[in-house]
């Protein structure tokens, strides 16, 4: 006997981005098209190739959590934490009167704690000495201590780990919580992704590989997904937090639903540690493994929230992947790319995207790919370019591409009965 598989919705969001420190700003920022991409204040960039990036503006860590807390967490665990404090209010879910047995944490960074390790060496090669590495460095710079402090702050004692696969990190989070919640091991899940990588390992590190964009001259228009002059990507730091509930659950306490989570697919390209498969392969497989898991013909998706990191090969094979999957349909379909405004948040590109997904499901409402200027021949479907459009969106899916050949797509759609 086949058991049937749990629905799951999406019951609570919370995000900080460079154009917002909640769901809300954030959204209503994408929606105007603005840039959140600025010169890098956090460090002298004299000497390095990239000098802006998406860094948080205004966020005070004390305003969730004390300052013992706050100076014992790298920054990509208090953006967790921040995260995961708006997405539980705003699914109004009050866990002392849950069985707290029943809910995990599955949430993912992609580098964890780069700034604290960057630090740390600091302090042992300045002082030449290991008496000067603080206690608290490995539990700061582990990538799993952000899954481990919501849990401990909500006494939240389900499935609790981290997922860790580059730039898919977190819908690769997000897609485990809803295997867990539909065979029946959990009732609700804290789930996404955080990422604080701004710092000069981060960028030091990107410009070797030579993938960020060098367009110091204007920052805010460096982050051009499909446009044939883009130049690489731009970094963004953040954090997201979805709130996946069993849908009878949700219904039994009365939560708002925004979306119901109707499937997912992931696939590895066996590829190249940083370029795609041709044709996005990989990618093909992933959507469409996505649609079969949600049980939706090519036909019935309105939207996709593409990954569109603005770097050649993605963007040319992701739009290859699309048509692939989508055959004439991919004509009908917006496309449009988050990171033109916030630039790649990496681990926590993939909640981040999926967020601006669920609110178009919700909304019928889709956010631009600005700085689209000089429409690319291989990049050649609606990118829904510089100017927000209204488009009935019953169902939507989320790409996320890691480096290391990992693909994650996740399937969302309006919730009915």
């Amino acid at each position: 006997m086949v058991k049937q598989l749990r629905r799951v919705v999406v019951t609570g969001m919370g995000a900080l981005t460079p154009l917002g420190l909640n769901v809300q700003e954030f959204w209503k920022n994408v929606l105007a098209g603005k840039s959140g991409i600025a010169n890098i204040t956090y460090f002298d960039t004299t000497k390095y190739d990239t000098k802006f990036a998406g860094e948080l503006k205004g966020f005070d860590p004390l305003k969730f959590m004390d300052r013992k807390i706050a100076q014992r967490v790298d920054s990509f665990t208090q953006y967790a934490l921040a995260a995961a404090e708006e997405a539980i209010s705003d699914a109004q879910m009050n866990f002392e009167k849950e069985n707290k047995e029943r809910i995990g944490v599955v949430f993912g960074s992609g580098i964890g704690g780069f700034k604290t390790f960057q630090t740390q060496v600091g302090n042992l090669l300045d002082r030449q000495g290991p008496d000067r590495i603080s206690p608290f460095f490995i539990p700061m710079m582990i990538p799993d201590i952000a899954a481990g402090r919501i849990s401990i702050k909500y006494g939240l004692k389900g499935p609790n780990y981290a997922t860790v696969s580059a730039c898919a990190t977190a819908s690769h989070a997000i897609g485990d919580s809803l295997m867990l919640i539909q065979r029946g091991m959990v009732d609700v899940m804290v789930c996404g992704g955080s990422e604080a990588g701004i710092c000069e390992m981060g960028i030091g590190g990107f410009n070797a590989l030579k993938a960020l964009s060098t367009r110091n001259d204007a920052p805010e228009k460096a982050s051009r997904p499909f446009d044939k002059d883009r130049d690489g990507f731009v970094m963004g730091e953040g954090g997201g937090v979805l709130i996946l509930e069993e849908l009878e659950h949700a219904k039994a306490r009365g939560a708002k639903i925004y979306a119901e989570f109707a499937g997912f697919g992931f696939t590895g390209d066996a590829h190249h540690i940083t370029e795609p498969a041709p044709n996005g392969e990989g990618a093909q497989r992933s959507m469409k493994l996505a649609l079969d898991d949600a049980g939706l013909n090519p036909t019935e998706i309105d939207y996709v929230n593409a990954h569109g990191t603005s770097t050649y090969y993605n963007d040319k094979y992701e739009t290859a992947a699309i048509k692939a999957v989508f055959g004439e349909h991919a004509q009908k379909l917006a496309v449009n790319s988050t990171k033109s405004m916030i630039g790649h948040l990496l681990g926590a590109a993939g909640v981040v995207g999926a967020i601006a997904a669920i609110k178009s499901v919700q909304t019928d409402e889709l956010h631009p790919t600005i700085n689209y200027d000089t429409p690319d021949p291989e990049c050649d479907l609606n990118y829904v370019p510089n100017t927000a459009i209204k488009k009935r969106v019953g169902a939507a899916i989320s790409n996320a591409f890691g480096f290391g050949g990992h693909n994650a797509t996740l399937v969302f759609k309006k919730f009915s009965e």
